[in-house]
């Protein structure tokens, strides 16, 4: 039988299994299986060369049950409105479990930005706020920064939209610059909270991270940010990984000049001759595996060839249900997605708040309380997943839709 590799089908799996344990009913799931909303735009872009071309925008919002939805927004060439749906349910799990007031969003625009000049990106996000406008605001659904969308692409949005709502609205949006109301640490909250959580996971595995063998795969903003963190705190990062290849040195790789010399993209492989295959380097032997790349890298076909004791998911889906359940029996410790990535929602919403009141935290406050934020967390699924015997992934479900299903079920939509 083959396995299921479509994100949305094989998380309403786990949505429907996590809600079995909690003693929820099938209408709970047949509310949360979907999102409540779902648009479907079109956005006509003047491009340079004085043509006109038409771009296909999705945006989700999974369920305003607990509060408004968040969520980023990617621009790439496989943008699906699958993927959309599947990622707006990871955000409410993500949400849950680092208990924030929020639903999850999500919204994408198919595109390639590599392509495109700063003319014509700027007049595609402008357009794409007007097009979504009627959804979205502070109080209703706050987008933020995805896959190949940076700090500049949100400050042109912002400005779209305070200029519609004619206003000056810095909440409608995070990841801003810090000029723009911007919070401190956004920009690696991502790979900071992924780091809170290995730090936690390598402690219950008894592995010193000075000194511990990490292969990180993908070299963008996560990725980089991380093998940065990982190499500062004493860990030998081992390899690392773009779209073209991977780098591999058992002594560890010198990151400070790998990040002097990537591109705004992540890529870095191309300029070194001895490269391995992303294949090779998922299978090094090493103590801490993160895939920070794309979704369905590890799948029942390799999880046997897996060597790390520690596999901590900084991308969105990389290990499969199949995967998974491999992994933990062969005594591997999986931290999921929803919980490791949860730091950059989690900055998000500090700095939203800071933008509701007009008052700014330093780098350490924000540090201190995504520290604690994803310790906590960490904790939750952890001990929910050792008390129940079940796996991390299961547990991170289970903590992050109780709480949208309990809002629903107070407001009594169920």
């Amino acid at each position: 039988m083959s396995e299921n590799l479509n994100l949305l089908t094989s998380t309403q799996d786990v949505i429907k299994e996590a809600l079995n344990k909690l003693g929820y009913d099938e209408a709970m799931y047949d509310l949360l299986k979907e999102p409540l909303r779902m648009l479907h735009v079109r956005i006509p872009v003047k491009m340079d060369d004085g043509t006109t071309k038409v771009f296909t925008a999705y945006r989700a919002q999974h369920s305003d049950a607990v509060g408004p939805t968040k969520g980023g927004v990617r621009f790439h060439p496989g943008v699906n409105e699958d993927e959309v749906k599947a990622l707006s349910m990871w955000m409410t799990l993500k949400c849950g479990i680092v208990d924030l007031p929020y639903g999850g969003g999500k919204g994408g625009i198919i595109c390639d930005p590599r392509t495109m000049s700063m003319g014509e990106l700027e007049r595609l996000s402008r357009g794409y706020v007007r097009a979504i406008s009627q959804i979205v605001g502070p109080t209703k659904d706050i987008p933020a920064p995805d896959v190949f969308t940076n700090a500049q692409i949100m400050a042109w949005m912002m400005d779209e939209y305070s200029r519609m709502d004619e206003f000056n609205s810095p909440g409608f949006i995070t990841g801003k610059p810090i000029v723009l109301g911007g919070s401190q640490g956004r920009d690696r909250a991502t790979a900071q909270g992924v780091t809170i959580v290995i730090q936690e996971a390598a402690k219950k595995r008894g592995i010193d991270i000075k000194g511990a063998r990490v292969v990180i795969q993908g070299f963008g903003n996560a990725g980089s940010f991380l093998a940065k963190f990982m190499s500062d705190l004493g860990a030998k990062v081992i390899g690392i990984s773009d779209a073209y290849g991977a780098l591999h040195d058992p002594e560890g790789l010198d990151i400070d000049y790998l990040l002097d010399r990537r591109d705004s993209f992540g890529t870095v492989t191309t300029l070194f001759e001895n490269t391995i295959t992303n294949k090779e380097l998922l299978e090094l032997e090493c103590d801490i595996l993160v895939p920070a790349a794309i979704e369905n890298q590890i799948t029942a076909e390799n999880a046997h060839d897996i060597k790390a004791k520690i596999l901590v998911e900084a991308a969105n889906g990389p290990t499969t249900a199949e995967a998974t359940k491999i992994l933990t029996e062969r005594g591997i410790l999986l931290v999921p997605d929803v919980l490791a990535s949860a730091g950059g929602v989690t900055v998000s919403y500090f700095e939203w708040v800071q933008n509701n009141m007009g008052y700014y935290w330093s780098e350490e406050e924000v540090a201190e309380k995504l520290y604690q934020k994803m310790v906590e967390a960490f904790e939750n699924v952890y001990t929910t997943a050792t008390t129940r015997n079940i796996n991390m992934r299961l547990a991170a479900y289970m903590v992050g839709v109780r709480r949208t299903a309990e809002a629903s079920r107070f407001r009594g939509w169920v």
